[in-house]
């Protein structure tokens, strides 16, 4: 099955979950007909950072990459705290996601999650800021890129403070928004552009014509 035909986008919940970061990513992706799943270490409920109390859908032990499209991890107070081991399972299920071909997205604080697996050694990727990264004692110092976000085939990363950009890789790399769309999508939301709006309203008339 094509990454194309997996509907289900899975969304990592943990204690002190960044709520934010994720946000513009699942609502577009909810609206191009994505299922969006949390999962969490188990079926406990958890609470972000913002207070939200959050039930997880299904527990990490039930996820099976190869019914899904994306992978999610956002940035937590816990993945630089002394509980931070706690997390590392979410990082192995990136990797289990990649070795699988299935994309996997972290921002902020799940980037240096992914530094502690070795997944970022050998990929261009980018981070809050590079000595973040460094402080892990990964080997990936070399590949760190300056930028808002990167995607490498099926690796997308970014820092905490550019939830936008992190979701314009998303939606670029699942085929959500392309090209005219997705750059007017961007401008929108983070450059409150709004001539980018006529854009996105007409896009949005296209693809209701093409559903009925």
């Amino acid at each position: 099955m094509s990454n194309a035909h997996r509907k289900t986008v899975y969304v990592a919940v943990y204690d002190t979950y960044a709520d934010w970061e994720s946000g513009h990513a699942t609502a577009e992706l909810a609206r191009g007909g994505y299922q969006i799943r949390t999962v969490g270490l188990s079926l406990d409920p958890v609470t972000t950072i913002g207070g939200l109390h959050v039930q997880p859908d299904l527990a990490i032990a039930d996820v099976r990459p190869e019914d899904a499209a994306l992978l999610i991890l956002t940035g937590a107070d816990l993945w630089d705290s002394d509980e931070g081991d706690a997390l590392l399972p979410f990082a192995r299920l990136a990797r289990t996601f990649l070795d699988a071909g299935v994309p996997a997205a972290a921002i902020c604080g799940a980037t240096a999650g992914l530094a502690r697996e070795g997944l970022l050694d050998d990929r261009p990727h980018t981070s809050n800021v590079s000595f973040y990264l460094a402080a892990t004692g990964y080997k990936g110092g070399e590949q760190y890129v300056e930028t808002d976000a990167v995607t490498d085939g099926d690796l997308i990363t970014a820092g905490g403070t550019e939830p936008v950009a992190f979701a314009r890789e998303i939606l670029a790399r699942l085929g959500v928004y392309e090209g005219e769309v997705l750059d007017a999508w961007y401008r929108l939301f983070h450059d409150s552009d709004a001539t980018a709006y006529e854009i996105l309203a007409a896009a949005q008339t296209e693809r209701e014509a093409a559903a009925q």
